[in-house]
C-alpha cells in the first residue's frame, strides 16, 4: 500500500487532472464556463494546493496528517457547496431559473468582491444550461463527486500508518 506522501501527491494530481479537464473542455471542446464553474475551479485548485503542501511537508505524526485532512475538508467545503448549488440550479424547471446577469469579468470590475460572490452564488440562466454530461450527470455533479472523493482520500491518507515506501 502506498504511504501518506504518495496518497497526498495522488490527491494533488487528481485535483490537477480535474482542472486540466476543465481547461480542455473550455479550450478544445469550446464549452464556455459560467461563473459558478469558475468558482469551482478556484476551489478545486485550493484543495490541490493543500494536498501538495501535505505531500511536501509530510508530517511524521498522525496528528499533523489529521490536521491536513481537516484543512482539506474545510477547503473542500467551498467547491462542494458551489458544485451542489450549481447542480440545484440546473435541476430547476425552466421558468424558475433566475435570469442571466452580467458577465463575471464585468461584475468584478463594477462590484466589490463579496457582492460578486453573492450574485454568482445565486446563479443565473447561463449556469442552468447543461451542455456536457457523462452517464447522465452534468459536469458540476462530477465536480461534486470528485471533491468528495478527494476529501475521502485526504482522510484515508491521514488515518493510515506512515510506513516507508520501499522495504
Amino acid at each position: 500500500m502506498p504511504h501518506r506522501r504518495l496518497l497526498n501527491m495522488a490527491g494533488f494530481l487528481a485535483a490537477a487532472a480535474m482542472l486540466g479537464y476543465a481547461f480542455y473542455a473550455e479550450k478544445i471542446l469550446h464549452l464556455e464556463p459560467c461563473p459558478l464553474c469558475m468558482f469551482q475551479r478556484v476551489g478545486v485548485a485550493a484543495v490541490g494546493v493543500v494536498f501538495l503542501l501535505a505531500a511536501l511537508h509530510h508530517p511524521a505524526s498522525r496528528r499533523g496528517a489529521v490536521a491536513y485532512a481537516v484543512l482539506i475538508s474545510i477547503v473542500a467545503l467551498f467547491p462542494a457547496y458551489v458544485a451542489g448549488r450549481h447542480v440545484y440550479i440546473q435541476s430547476l424547471p425552466e421558468g424558475a431559473v433566475p435570469s442571466c446577469g452580467a458577465t463575471l469579468d464585468y461584475m468584478l470590475e463594477v462590484f466589490p468582491l463579496f457582492e460578486v460572490i453573492r450574485k454568482v452564488l445565486t446563479g443565473g440562466g447561463e449556469c442552468a444550461k447543461i451542455d456536457w454530461s457523462l452517464l447522465g450527470l452534468s459536469m458540476p455533479a462530477w465536480v461534486l463527486i470528485g471533491v468528495l472523493a478527494l476529501v475521502m482520500l485526504g482522510w484515508f491518507a491521514a488515518l493510515r500508518r506512515n510506513r516507508p515506501a520501499y522495504r
